[in-house]
C-alpha cells in the first residue's frame, strides 16, 4: 500500500524567536490547507531557555543567570515547563486534528505521534519505552508539579530509557491543527539548566537536582556508542517515517513564507508582551 507524503524540513540552528514563529507559520499554513501535514527539525543558536506558555518568567526565571549565560529566551505556545536548548535535537509535528490517523484525546494523539520518536531510539540502538504512570500517586504528581524544569517530570506516554525520561515533548492545538514540539537530549549542562530557575532556598535546588539525577538523562550518558546531532538526525527521521507510517519529502519555503515567519518573529516571540506577559 502506498504511504501518506508529508513534508520535511530541518531549518538548522536559528534563534528562539524564529524557531517558535516557524512552528506558528507552519500551523497557519496547514491549517489553511497550503501544506500537508510536517515534520520539523531544528536546533537553537544561541542556546536557549524556553517556558511553557502557562509558566510565569518573573517568578520562576532566573533572568539574570539567563543573561549570564548568553542564552535565547522565549515563551512556547505549548504548555509545560522550561527548557534549556543547547545539545540536542528538537523536533515539531504539524498535522490536522481530523487526520484519520489521529486520535480525538491529546494524550492518544500524544502516544500517537511519539511514536516515530520511540523507533528513532530503537534505530539508535536504545531501548526506549512508553512510561505509563500507575499508581494514583504518579497522576496526581502530573497534575501538581512543584518543579519549573521540564525533564523532571514524568507524564504519559514519556520515553523512558532504563527508568529515566531521555524526551520532553508538549502540545498545542489551535485552528484545527496538533502543533507537538519537543527536544531530544544528546547531551545536558546539569549546572547550568538548574541555575536558571529561582528556589525558595539552597537547600530545595540541590534536592531537586539531585532527584533530577534519577529522573532525566541525556542520550550521550546511556548510549554505548557516541551519538552526533547527525547520526541522531538520521535515526529521528526514519523513526517518523517507520513510526507514521510515512514518507518524508523535502519541504521549501517561498521568499513570501520566510519573510512571513521573521514577521511573527519579530511581531510575537521577541516582545517582552508575549515573553513576561503572566
Amino acid at each position: 500500500m502506498k504511504k501518506e507524503v508529508w513534508k520535511f524540513i530541518d531549518s538548522g540552528h536559528r534563534s528562539a524567536s524564529y524557531n517558535m514563529a516557524m512552528d506558528e507559520a507552519l500551523l497557519d499554513w496547514h491549517s489553511q490547507g497550503e501544506i500537508p501535514p510536517v515534520i520539523r527539525f531544528y536546533g537553537w543558536e544561541p542556546a536557549a531557555l524556553s517556558i511553557g506558555y502557562f509558566q510565569k518568567a518573573e517568578k520562576e526565571i532566573n533572568m539574570e543567570a539567563v543573561k549570564k549565560h548568553g542564552l535565547g529566551f522565549v515563551r512556547r505556545p505549548t504548555g509545560g515547563r522550561g527548557v534549556l536548548h543547547e545539545h540536542e535535537l528538537t523536533y515539531s509535528v504539524i498535522v490536522s486534528e481530523e487526520h484519520p490517523n489521529m486520535p480525538t484525546g491529546v494524550t492518544e494523539a500524544y502516544r500517537v505521534i511519539s511514536e516515530g520518536i520511540l523507533k528513532g531510539f530503537h534505530h539508535l540502538g536504545l531501548e526506549a519505552y512508553f512510561a505509563v504512570p500507575k499508581t494514583e500517586e504518579e497522576k496526581s504528581a502530573l497534575k501538581n508539579p512543584r518543579s519549573s524544569v521540564c525533564f523532571d517530570a514524568p507524564s504519559w506516554y514519556e520515553l523512558v530509557v532504563e527508568g529515566r525520561k531521555v524526551a520532553g515533548s508538549a502540545q498545542t492545538r489551535q485552528k484545527g491543527v496538533i502543533l507537538q514540539h519537543g527536544s531530544i537530549l544528546l547531551d545536558l549542562d546539569e549546572e547550568k539548566l538548574f541555575s536558571l530557575f529561582n528556589y525558595p532556598n539552597e537547600r530545595v535546588k540541590e534536592r531537586m537536582q539531585k532527584a533530577f539525577k534519577n529522573k532525566a538523562v541525556a542520550i550521550n550518558h546511556i548510549s554505548p556508542k557516541r551519538i552526533t546531532l547527525d547520526m541522531a538526525r538520521d535515526a529521528f527521521k526514519q523513526g517518523f517515517e517507520d513510526g507514521l507510517e510515512i514518507e518524508l519529502e523535502p519541504l521549501e519555503l517561498s521568499d513570501e513564507q520566510a519573510a512571513y515567519i521573521e514577521k511573527i518573529a519579530k511581531e510575537r516571540y521577541e516582545s517582552d508582551e508575549w515573553n513576561f506577559r503572566r
